[in-house]
């Protein structure tokens, strides 16, 4: 291998105070490496990350921490323990490193926090891929603001959340951490994510940068053969907007390979990019062993050594989760292979965050002595996220119950609470090596919360998540047969490494249902019994069978993991109490062999003539189905009027199918007066809507582009701008969207981010495939290119009467 002997740390990190430069300049080499270094004291056997149990340290805590410490690694989330002991612990051991180093620099105390802070008794909120479903930044804002406030409280600086990996592949077992397949709708809400929780006091980590999602065959850790166009086009557009609008302090790397070279050694990445073009000046923390990796499963480096110093010279400023190869930095400083001026660099990023977060002058005398980490504040935004985040996808008029008379609840998910919380949740990723543990806060399950809501309800689970076993078929039948309606509840069980059936490391190579649960279902809808359908998912599942089939389940509801609130959510959307409103964040596959695919391909990604195969998802991105109607119309761009397609929303097969716009791929329909704006410059994009049944209801308003000539093969429809809006019976509003050039922008063929001058088309409608009305759009003058001051986020203003 080679390593670059170049002096890329001459200099300390750009705006650090003087302060810190002072404390740079006294240190040793070795306080500087331990500041450099996290130390995961509780970490055992349990396997809670990638092959943890044969990468951990095993230096001891006393003599690893006689230098100082960078972070202490997931004191609170590692097994459970007591939160007011453990404070006492933390605030003693922050006491020691103050008045037992030579510097007294206190650690800096990381956390997972990607479903709620990942601590014994802390409540559990929905999956990410439920907030994508809610398109409410704001609920996602308030939520982590929240988190946040119970981390502060108990001594935690940094959460490291949330993913800002765009979906492309629905067998990874990651899918459940991700916010959806479009790239802006991922990059407005991990941004309300980032701004929520460094609003509370603790600093956000975009994970995973950059790619991770994109692995080949949707393979964890796998290679990424993606371009450098889809790393600008879909890849980079979230954590920009997280860097430059939300002002993150973190960012993790990201395991991946991408075209031969690991994200954790490439400066292109985590230094040209990052730093000099997006103006992050922020730590870089490595994934957990990533920097190990580099030499065992990367093979980049032949010691550790050498990956340290790839590492570090690519931005990786600390290494997480322990000190396995920065220690041997000393080694190439010594040797002359490594200036230790980039040494400084890093430990001056980690000096000023801990200045940042007060850590320099912080007092450690009186630890908290009572703390509700489940308290009514983050009940009612569990609730609020989980009710939201629900998407209907079929009904016959089944639900809502409104006279349900005797109710059968079926299913392996139904009686179960890890059934409705996600992979990076405290109970499936460390309480499922501590059997007998209880949770420490309440968890309804769906079975429970149906017979609070209905009243007394039977029961029979029928099979297990996983296997073969159909021995239980019977008991759910004859339970199903003697009831007036039956609501059987399937799907996932979240956990990791072969633990569960979606996870980190559970990848699928089928998006069938697992184990026996499909035919579960049909039998249970051969009984006759009206059947709603439930899904607790982590992952979308090839469902065509149970949604456009005239002999499937009378109503299906699909929920991504809701949390600890998601059961009686579900029980006031089954029994009319709230209307569904969720949309979904990731489009429903046809079949694993139509993955990789997104909503966002060019014309030959889809459907056509040439192949036989047919990619068409079952349900396509953005679409949900309500108990009330909704009329959207009155679409104009700069007050220049839209043409009604005339496609109608009914949300039927023929409806839904990709394509189904009512005119061909190329075709821009003549509105009589075509909008008119200079290519980066903004405009302003209106509609309106109308609750035009009898319940109260959220629509998403969703705007698409499709652009039919381009320089480069462009997709049939990208999202330009959403938003949720309530509106009471027969309530309208118009929705007032400015739209920013950055949102028709995309690379070119040298690469560049530009706006193209030519025809665009503007649709409104339900979903990526429906369109009630258009407009044509003409950006005129010079191609434009994008630079750091463009806008990257739309406006939105609504206007009700």
């Amino acid at each position: 291998m080679t390593i670059h002997n170049t002096d890329v740390g001459a200099a300390l990190a750009p705006g650090v105070s003087p302060r810190v430069h002072a404390l740079v300049a006294e240190m040793t080499l070795d306080e500087k490496l331990a500041q450099l270094v996290g130390y995961w004291v509780d970490q055992g056997d349990e396997v809670v990350a990638p092959l943890s149990g044969e990468k951990v340290t095993t230096a001891a805590y006393t003599d690893a921490t006689v230098h100082g410490l960078g972070h202490l690694t997931r004191v609170y989330g590692t097994r459970p323990v007591d939160p007011i002991e453990r404070a006492q612990w933390l605030w003693g051991e922050q006491r020691r490193l103050q008045t037992e180093t030579r510097l007294g620099i206190p650690a800096l105390v990381h956390e997972e926090c990607l479903t709620g802070f990942a601590a014994w008794q802390a409540a559990t909120f929905p999956t990410p891929l439920a907030w994508g479903a809610s398109f409410d930044p704001d609920a996602v804002e308030l939520m982590a603001s929240t988190i946040g406030r119970s981390m502060r409280d108990l001594g935690v600086h940094q959460g490291l959340a949330p993913v800002l990996d765009v979906v492309r592949d629905a067998r990874w077992g990651r899918v459940d951490e991700c916010i959806a397949e479009d790239p802006y709708v991922v990059g407005t809400i991990g941004t309300a994510y980032v701004r929520g929780l460094q609003g509370a006091g603790v600093h956000a980590t975009l994970k995973h940068f950059v790619g991770y999602s994109g692995s080949r065959a949707g393979r964890n850790h796998a290679p990424v053969h993606a371009g450098q166009r889809e790393l600008q086009d879909v890849f980079l557009p979230p954590f920009e907007m997280a860097v430059r609008d939300g002002g993150v302090r973190s960012v993790m790397n990201s395991y991946a390979e991408i075209d031969g070279v690991p994200v954790g050694s490439s400066p292109e990445l985590l230094t040209d990019l990052l730093r000099r073009r997006w103006g992050f000046d922020g730590t870089v923390v490595s994934d957990y062993f990533a920097v190990e990796f580099l030499r065992s499963m990367h093979g980049v480096a032949g010691s550790l050594g050498e990956a340290a110093q790839l590492a570090l010279e690519a931005g990786i400023d600390v290494e997480l989760p322990g000190p396995d190869a920065y220690p041997h930095l000393a080694e190439r400083v010594a040797s002359g292979a490594l200036p230790e001026a980039t040494v400084d660099r890093a430990v001056a990023r980690v000096l000023a965050e801990k200045e940042d977060l007060g850590l320099l002058d912080a007092d450690f005398a009186d630890a908290p002595a009572e703390i509700d980490l489940d308290d009514a504040e983050h009940r009612a935004l569990a609730h609020r996220l989980a009710l939201e985040s629900v998407v209907l996808l079929r009904n016959d008029g089944v639900l809502p119950l409104r006279a349900p008379g005797r109710i059968a609840v079926i299913g392996p998910n139904a009686d179960s609470g890890e059934a409705l919380m996600g992979c990076y949740s405290f109970a499936n990723h460390v309480l499922a090596h501590h059997p007998g543990v209880p949770l420490g806060f309440k968890l309804p399950t769906v079975r429970e919360a149906l017979a609070s809501r209905f009243g007394a309800v039977s029961y029979a689970a029928g099979c297990a998540v996983e296997g073969s076993d159909t021995s239980g078929f019977a008991e759910a039948v004859a339970t199903a047969q003697d009831a007036d309606v039956a609501i059987v509840v399937v799907g996932d069980r979240a956990g990791l490494f072969g633990r569960g059936t979606v996870g980190e490391g559970n990848d699928a190579d089928s998006l069938e249902l697992p184990g026996v649960q499909r035919q579960l279902v049909e039998a249970v809808v051969a009984t006759g019994t009206p059947v709603v359908l439930v899904l607790l998912t982590g992952r979308p599942y090839a469902l065509g069978w149970a949604l456009d089939g005239a002999s499937g389940p009378a109503a299906v509801l699909q929920a991504f993991f809701p949390g600890e609130e998601g059961a009686p959510a579900l029980a006031s959307l089954i029994a009319g109490d709230a209307t569904p409103s969720g949309r979904l964040p990731v489009s429903l596959p046809r079949s694993a062999g139509a993955q990789p695919y997104s909503y966002l391909h060019p014309i030959l990604g889809g459907p056509s003539g040439v192949t036989s195969t047919d990619p068409t998802p079952v349900r396509p991105f953005g679409f949900g189905l309500s108990y009330t109607t909704f009329e959207r119309g009155q679409l104009r761009v700069d007050g220049v009027a839209a043409r009604e397609v005339g496609v109608p929303a009914s949300g039927t097969p023929a409806d839904v199918r990709a394509g189904a716009s009512g005119f061909a791929a190329d075709e821009v329909p003549d509105s009589g007066t075509v909008a008119e704006v200079r290519a980066g410059d903004a405009f302003t994009v209106s509609a309106r809507v109308t609750n035009t049944g009898a319940r109260h209801g959220a629509d998403v308003v969703q705007v698409y582009a499709h652009r039919a000539v381009a320089s480069v093969t462009r997709p049939v429809a990208q999202l330009v701008a959403y938003a949720r809006v309530e509106l009471e019976p027969g309530e309208s509003a118009e929705v007032r969207f400015t739209v920013p050039a950055s949102r028709l922008a995309y690379s070119d063929r040298s690469l560049r981010r530009v706006v193209e001058p030519g025809e665009v088309e503007l649709r409104l409608g339900p979903s990526c495939a429906v369109v009630d009305e258009a407009v044509a759009l003409r950006v005129s003058g010079p191609v434009y290119e994008l630079s750091a001051d463009d806008a990257r986020v739309v406006d939105v203003e609504v206007r009700r009467g």
